[in-house]
């Protein structure tokens, strides 16, 4: 089958391509790319973490958002056995020096919630898939039983989070070389991951249900410290929703609900620019610089009143007052005021999430799109013993955990900011796109969309021009951003940090599009790595 495909490393995007060259969907395609990524993109995910995915349909016109991102552990347990474990929990702290900052992560089986991948992964294909799982499942069984060289982003990643793959003897064994971390080029192996992704292809989501892969975690758990039980396994279920629909440009963006703030948040920023003639203004000036400023500082003082209704609120009407166009208004308002008297709003500093994430986006020829974001923090610091199975820290991240360490209730779905987005025109697929980074998905994933739609870039431009962010009340600009431009609007009263290169730090938005004249293009970010592979009539390019 034809198709496209966007992620994070050529086998990454091989292994998607594989599956449309042997006639395979674009759900065949991207679960693979995904199954290979948790080899490949070690570095930011793993097959213990967690997702959000969307997909359209187009034989019933339908878009499908599946959730299956982390619970909070402890189902059936009591609350003396819960209280029991806790006092005993392998729950350690870990430094990450950043470079500009540090930032305090915990590991071990404390810092694990429950793992969705295996299981949303699985769903998409038994819904919509074309191919056996096992086939599927072949590039990754290759990557598995022969390693690979590390790729440069993988190996800078690793490096940089060294305290946490090296945390462990098992994850020394994997992650170090002769004492130091796997540079590029270095051979990784996973010992143990040939096995479980051979039963796996085998079982489907079963092995991690109830099998061999499920009771191994369960006992490594009730032995060390871990909070994960029979039950939370066994009753893990991926949530299928309707996405958030918004207007924008004459063009639907379907955008995933809650448990992503992510998306609810997205679709008000859109709303607001809406509000504004941004095509007018030019790409990378000083008032488009100022406007982007104002409805991204408008989107976070807004985000109080969301988790506010949130709490207290149905999330059905909590999302209909929130994007209401009255809820919008006054803050459309004070962005007209801010941009007319060249005053800088007040800014309410951003909430943040995991760093590590991975986006893949793919079209096949048939119009069918998926858009997959999946996470694993930044791992566990160990290995599940004889199973190659590196487990998420989603429990160790504590912009993850507002409450307090392990306060969620088990059973209850934690939130995240993944933004798996689809855009339409007139009832057919015109974009796919989503983004690694944190609290920089939501300023990615506009600018990708504001970049195609208000003007007209081509698509490797839409991805790959220089980024803004706005961070604690600073304007980040990426290296490229024009400096007189950059002048000009600190002028106007905007601080603004200047960024010498291009970074990660502005996401990782792979994308793929269906252009007006119907053919299929894809752009990697070349922020992490982005590959892209296009099949035509079988044949990859």
């Amino acid at each position: 089958m034809q198709g496209v495909i966007a992620g994070g490393g050529p086998h990454t995007v091989q292994a998607g391509a594989a599956m449309l060259r042997q006639g395979g969907n674009a759900v065949d395609a991207i679960v693979a790319a995904a199954f290979a990524s948790f080899i490949a993109e070690i570095g930011v995910v793993h097959t213990g973490g967690s997702g959000i995915a969307q997909i359209f349909d187009p034989a019933s016109q339908r878009s499908v958002v599946y959730d299956f991102f982390s619970n909070m552990p402890g189902l059936g347990l009591s609350a003396e056995s819960l209280t029991t474990r806790l006092k005993a929990i392998d729950f350690e702290r870990v430094t990450i020096d950043f470079g500009a900052t540090t930032q305090d992560f915990y590991l071990g089986r404390g810092a694990v919630a429950v793992p969705g991948n295996v299981f949303g992964l699985c769903a998409l294909v038994d819904d919509f898939g074309s191919l056996p799982l096992r086939i599927i499942l072949q590039p990754a069984l290759d990557l598995a039983q022969q390693g690979l060289p590390m790729a440069p982003f993988q190996a800078q990643t690793c490096r940089l989070l060294g305290p946490i793959y090296t945390h462990t003897p098992a994850a020394r064994t994997i992650f170090t070389k002769n004492g130091d971390i796997l540079d590029e080029g270095d051979h990784l192996y996973i010992p143990g991951m040939f096995e479980t992704l051979s039963q796996l292809a085998e079982e489907g989501d079963a092995l991690l249900r109830n099998g061999s892969l499920a009771q191994a975690l369960i006992s490594d758990h009730s032995e060390n410290g871990g909070l994960i039980t029979p039950r939370d396994l066994q009753s893990y279920r991926v949530y299928h929703n309707d996405p958030i629909r918004v207007l924008y440009r004459g063009h639907e963006v379907l955008l995933p609900p809650p448990c992503s703030a992510g998306g609810v948040l997205t679709g008000f920023t859109l709303k607001l620019l809406a509000e504004f003639d941004a095509g007018s203004l030019r790409h990378g000036s000083a008032e488009q610089m100022q406007l982007f400023y104002e409805v991204m500082a408008a989107t976070t003082r807004a985000r109080v009143h969301w988790e506010t209704d949130l709490a207290q609120l149905p999330v059905h009407v909590a999302m209909a007052r929130f994007l209401s166009a009255e809820f919008i208004a006054p803050y459309a308002a004070d962005v007209r005021y801010a941009i007319r008297a060249r005053e800088r709003s007040p800014f309410v500093a951003d909430k943040k999430g995991p760093n590590n994430t991975s986006h893949i986006s793919v079209i096949d020829g048939n119009g069918m799109a998926v858009s997959l974001t999946t996470t694993a923090g930044e791992s566990a610091g160990y290995i599940l013993p004889g199973t190659g199975f590196i487990p998420n820290n989603m429990l160790g991240e504590e912009d993850v955990n507002p409450r307090g360490w392990h306060q969620w209730q088990p059973g209850e779905r934690l939130p995240t900011m993944m933004t798996p987005t689809i855009v339409l025109k007139d009832g057919n697929i015109r974009l796919v796109v989503g983004s690694g980074g944190s609290a920089r998905i939501r300023s990615a994933i506009i600018q990708v969309i504001s970049n195609l739609l208000d003007h007209q870039l081509r698509l490797i431009d839409v991805v790959n021009r220089p980024r803004l962010h706005v961070e604690n009340g600073v304007l980040q600009c990426e290296g490229g951003c024009d400096s007189a431009e950059m002048d000009r609007v600190e002028r106007m009263g905007y601080p603004v940090n200047r960024w010498q290169t291009t970074s990660i730090y502005f996401g990782g938005a792979h994308t793929v599009s269906r252009m007006e004249n119907g053919f299929l293009v894809a752009a990697g970010d070349y922020r992490r790595d982005g590959s892209t592979a296009s099949v035509r009539n079988g044949i990859s390019k």
